[in-house]
């Protein structure tokens, strides 16, 4: 359950306007104070919502005079993205290994603050479906699952209240490396039997953070976690019991 992105929401409005005339062809659509105040968003938001019309061909941009509404309909309009340069698309390969350690280091410098934001930006709906995520890792434990999946959407839905896509699809990319063999390999080797109780245990301190919206506290607690997690998956051969 992904709501649609602040931007989305706030072009399609623009988009009602333009087609039930509110908005005719060739007027100028109110400036990006104006509408980030109309919708109670940010500006940053408005600018992207903007630009999503332009490129769908509903508005044209003119730097220096404002937002017009464009002439043609969008379905005249074609789109493609800019290709990429054969020596480069090597380099932007998504198939790359990466070692259940590197993920995990990767994590733990970028869902401390993606919590933080979570705790500040999230909305109730979005608060609900981080509670509902809490509530499947529950259940998971109490029938021993080793899929996990409850733990995994846990973090997925924390980084969707952070409000910015690009956490979000981070957050999916690395929980998704850790499906690898490797991986699970590891976590048979190294994982204690307590270990899911624990991490629920350490899910529920960011919750509570996460409902009061206190974003340090959020930061501390995911910070914490995910200490722990790379902890025990260092231990020693010798030292698992």
């Amino acid at each position: 359950m992904e709501s649609d992105r602040v931007y989305q929401r706030i072009a399609a409005s623009i988009r009602d306007k333009i087609q039930n005339n509110s908005y005719p062809v060739g007027s100028r659509i109110p400036p990006e104070r104006e509408l980030a105040s109309q919708f109670q968003a940010s500006r940053t938001s408005v600018r992207e919502a903007i630009i999503a019309l332009e490129v769908s061909g509903w508005v044209e941009v003119r730097l220096g005079s404002g937002v017009y509404v464009r002439q043609r309909g969008p379905a005249q309009v074609t789109h493609e993205d800019p290709p990429i340069h054969p020596k480069l698309l090597p380099h932007l390969a998504t198939s790359t290994e990466v070692t259940p350690f590197e993920l995990l280091q990767a994590r733990l410098l970028l869902e401390p603050e993606i919590a933080a934001l979570a705790a500040q930006r999230r909305s109730d709906e979005q608060m609900q479906a981080i509670k509902e995520a809490y509530l499947m890792n529950v259940q998971d434990n109490l029938n021993h699952s080793q899929d996990h999946i409850g733990d995994r959407l846990f973090h997925i839905r924390i980084a969707e209240a952070a409000e910015n896509g690009a956490y979000a699809f981070f957050v999916r990319y690395l929980l998704g490396k850790q499906y690898t063999e490797l991986f699970g390999r590891l976590q048979q080797l190294y994982t204690p039997d307590d270990m899911p109780l624990r991490s629920q245990l350490e899910h529920h301190h960011i919750l509570l953070a996460l409902e009061k919206q206190d974003a340090d506290g959020a930061r501390q607690a995911m910070r914490a976690h995910l200490t722990n997690v790379i902890r025990i998956f260092m231990r020693s051969v010798e030292s698992v019991s």
